[in-house]
Order: C-alpha cells, then structure tokens, then sequence
C-alpha cells in the first residue's frame, strides 16, 4: 500500500499526535486537509508541509460548520482517502469531585462530536467504497483509569462505534482503525478540564516523557499501512495494559462474519 496521491483529513490538527500524522502523511505523499479551531497554529502547521493542503477551521461541536468543512473536503482534489477524528480533551478530576457539566463537555468533544463528523463522512465514503477511518482513543479507553472517568467513558465509547462501524463496512474496502495511545508528549494533560470545568494549565512528567509525536505518528501511520484494525501506541506499562485488553482479531472477524452472512438484512427486515 502507499499513500501517495491520497488525502488525508485530519481534526485537532493544530498540535500534538494531529499535526504530527499531517506531517507525517505529507512526507509519504498524501495531500492533507487541516482542521481545528485555531487557524493561525493550522497555518503553521502547514507551512511545514510541501504537500497540497487545505485549511478547514472548525469546532467539532458545531454542526452546521462540520457539514460545511465535509462538503468541501469531500469537494478538494479527488475526495478524502483516509479521515482521522482526532479532537479531543481530556480530564483530571475525581469523579466525587466532577461537576455534570464536565462529563457533558468532554462526552460531547470526544465522542458525539467525532461520531456526528464521521456520520457526516460516510456517504461519500462508502460510494467511494474504500478508504480508511481513524478514530484516536486511548489506552484509558481500554482501561478505566483514576482521574479521568469522563474521558474513559468516551474513549470507551468511541472503541464501541468504531468496532460496530467497522464489522458493518466489512463487505468494503473501508478499514476502520483504533488508535489508543499511551503517555505522548503533547499538551493533553495541560488543556486537561479540572473538576470545575477549568483548564488544569500544567502537564505530567509522564506526558513530559512520554513517546514523541513524531515517532507516535510514523507508529500509527505504519501499522494503517501494515492493515491492523487496533493501534496500541504506548511503551512498559501502557503498552502491557493496552495488550491486555487488545480486542482479539478472531472476535473481529466473527463479528464481521455475521454481517457476511446477512445479519444486517436481516434485521431491516424485522424492522
């Protein structure tokens, strides 16, 4: 497989793992679409690339403005090849702790909002019948983990959709990918919501030190190239937890088997 001649649109582009797989892309190839709410920092990024880009702000909890981006990313070059949902926040707070409105944000970013851009995607990626989805979870959303019950419950959740999407565009040549990091050494935990809602504003030394996002990228973008349907990109610790809990290629194929053998029609058929 190669990516040359692709597009690549990516969301939360702006920094950390997003801007990284945009360079990366671009590197081998691929054309690259940018989104995210700030365009200044998306123009930096794609000053760095010598590929064809195209700039799309947005906030991914803004419908109308998501419609609008899908209509012209879909509309540039030759139409998107490989779509990565990638925007997201995180949490640091305790759950006794949390105000309602914490889950309500971070479920809306993480999950609904990434799912609402993947629906809004789908026509054209499944007249096209081919292509790759990417949905960037994370280790937390194989393994609850303290301090973050919001953003596990998305991450979670977007495994969730992502397997169920995937088992029902088996019969294509669309490949659905679960990305779940580790520790990257990103601004994840700075931009992390507190119990109030409010930016933490400070990092982990474990984030600090954590995988670099350009070796996270060439990681992520090697193993889509290597067709693996799960993406563990984490090290010691992590990297056993997140094996621990790998979703068995067997499971994923019985999964797919079922639609196969017509269980979707089926069930339009029992209305």
């Amino acid at each position: 497989m190669t990516f040359e001649g692709k597009t690549a649109w990516i969301t939360g582009a702006s920094s950390g793992i997003g801007a990284a797989l945009a360079r990366e892309w671009a590197t081998r190839g691929a054309r690259i679409i940018l989104s995210g709410r700030d365009e200044e920092r998306l123009a930096a990024v794609a000053a760095d690339i010598e590929t064809a880009t195209l700039i799309l702000p947005f906030d991914v909890r803004d419908e109308a403005a998501m419609h609008a981006a899908t209509t012209k990313a879909t509309g540039w070059q030759d139409g998107v090849d490989i779509f990565v949902a990638n925007a997201g926040v995180s949490q640091r707070s305790a759950a006794i702790d949390t105000d309602m409105s914490v889950y309500r944000e971070i479920i809306d970013i993480d999950l609904t909002a990434q799912i609402a851009a993947t629906q809004a995607l789908l026509p054209h990626v499944t007249e096209r019948g081919s292509g790759h989805l990417l949905f960037i979870s994370s280790i937390a959303g194989k393994v609850g983990v303290p301090m973050r019950t919001a953003y596990s419950a998305a991450k979670f959740g977007l495994i969730g959709y992502a397997d169920a999407l995937r088992a029902e565009l088996s019969q294509s040549d669309v490949q659905v990918h679960v990305v779940c990091p580790g520790s990257v050494a990103t601004d994840v935990s700075r931009n992390a919501l507190t119990s109030d809602g409010s930016k933490r504003g400070r990092s982990d030394k474990v984030i600090d030190n954590g995988i670099p996002p350009t070796e996270a990228a060439q990681r992520i973008i090697d193993a889509v190239q290597a067709g693996q349907r799960e993406i563990i990109v984490a090290n010691g610790v992590e990297e056993a937890m997140g094996e621990m809990r790998r979703t068995p290629d067997q499971l994923l194929d019985q999964v797919a088997g079922m639609v196969a053998s017509g269980y979707m029609e089926k069930m339009k058929a029992e209305g």
